[in-house]
């Protein structure tokens, strides 16, 4: 069984994981670090009002630019890079279990970071 998002579901599921998982500094667990070019954050920042950094990071998307996960312990082996089209075809991979809790309104920190993993490496790496 597949589930099929619209652009803008995935780009809210996208959204509430970037907020579950960075916004924590969950991903520190992992040894990782999100990254975006700072040109890129200042310009998509003056196209929102009252923006969270969460907000900013998927304008930089909207707008063309990408996110890089960074990662700082195992020489770059897990460093990698997305852009809005990524969000678009892969937020829909996510393992179905966690999909549902999304849709069911159940779901946690774990599966945000599963959808965060999924879009970033197109499997579950890390947990």
């Amino acid at each position: 069984m597949t589930i099929n998002l619209t652009p803008q579901e995935s780009e809210q599921m996208f959204h509430d994981s970037m907020c579950n998982v960075f916004g924590t500094g969950y991903h520190e667990g992992y040894g990782l670090e999100l990254t975006y070019s700072k040109k890129d954050y200042e310009s998509a920042k003056t196209k929102l009002t009252s923006p969270c950094w969460e907000d900013v990071l998927l304008q930089i998307l909207k707008d063309g630019g990408k996110l890089t996960l960074v990662d700082l312990e195992c020489d770059g082996e897990y460093t990698k890079s997305i852009t809005l089209e990524d969000v678009h075809q892969k937020v829909c991979k996510t393992p179905l279990k966690f999909l549902m809790d999304v849709i069911e309104e159940t779901g946690d920190v774990e599966t945000s970071d599963v959808i965060i993993q999924t879009v970033f490496y197109d499997d579950i790496i890390f947990g």
